[in-house]
């Protein structure tokens, strides 16, 4: 009876541990200013995501968004050069496609959306893609690097090339900031 109740609890105290494991918490900040992102990760298709700015004025509060994702990781970077810190938070929808989920600061008060453009609507960019981004934030420039695969769909192994394509921040109309792509090349991959 002990050894039965024993298994029991180390049962329990690894599912304990195994959904303490999925949540996402986070702090990132720029000097004293930045965010606190955090999302329990509970089910592939329904969470929520809570922005806590940091350091912020008064007026900012903590934002909850309702995602049809999980957030595996988030950086903190000045994207549209205005001095103030800005946020991007990687997330994995229910199809297994990694995209992003970024806000801006509006000079320490609040946050604004910044719109990442879907590959899809760009027929020379989304040539040969279908999935397995990889990004990476390097001074205010986000990385996006992927295999390409041959136009016949048949074929499930990606060619022996990568695309990757560089975005920065802009302001469009009425002051929308938006991710625009400004150079892309292919790469050879092993």
């Amino acid at each position: 009876m002990y050894k039965f109740f024993s298994i029991v609890f180390i049962f329990i105290g690894l599912s304990v541990h195994a959904q303490k494991a999925n949540r996402y918490d986070s702090t990132l900040k720029i000097g004293k200013v930045g965010y606190r992102v955090s999302c329990m990760n509970r089910a592939k298709n329904q969470n929520v995501l809570s922005i806590k700015p940091i350091g912020f004025k008064s007026e900012s509060r903590e934002v909850a968004v309702d995602i049809k994702a999980i957030v595996t990781s988030s950086e903190i970077d000045d994207l549209n050069q205005d001095g103030f810190p800005d946020l991007i938070i990687y997330i994995i929808e229910p199809t297994g496609k990694t995209n992003l989920f970024c806000v801006s600061s509006r000079e320490n008060e609040s946050l604004q959306p910044i719109y990442f453009p879907d590959i899809t609507n760009d027929s020379q960019l989304s040539k040969g893609y279908r999935g397995q981004d990889e990004y990476k934030l390097v001074e205010g420039i986000l990385f996006r690097k992927f295999p390409i695969y041959d136009a016949d769909t048949t074929i499930k192994i990606p060619t022996k090339k990568a695309r990757q394509i560089m975005y920065r921040v802009m302001v469009g109309d009425r002051g929308v900031l938006n991710f625009k792509p400004f150079r892309n090349f292919e790469l050879d991959i092993d």
